[in-house]
């Protein structure tokens, strides 16, 4: 009984973690986003080429933090196992 537990828990994890990197998606997409707008708009004003890149340079290290979020997470659930002993 104790391996089947054991092995539920193991899958359970796996499964897990698989949802928990599903979050690296909206970052990806975000960023393309901002990086697609930031060239249009140095295209438009090629004189402010230096304030758009270090505020979409920002907006993308903040938007990464939630893909990280969700590779940590993934990450323990993979190798710890909180749930099982």
């Amino acid at each position: 009984m104790k391996i089947e537990i054991e092995g539920l828990i193991g899958a359970c994890s796996a499964i897990g973690a698989g949802l928990a990197v599903i979050a690296g998606i909206g970052p990806g997409i975000g960023q393309g986003i901002a990086a697609g707008y930031g060239a249009s708009a140095v295209g438009r004003n090629p004189g402010a080429k230096d304030d758009i890149m270090s505020t979409m340079l920002l907006g993308q290290a903040v938007a990464e933090t939630t893909g990280l979020y969700g590779l940590v997470v993934a990450l323990l659930l993979m190798f710890l196992k909180p749930f099982g002993k």
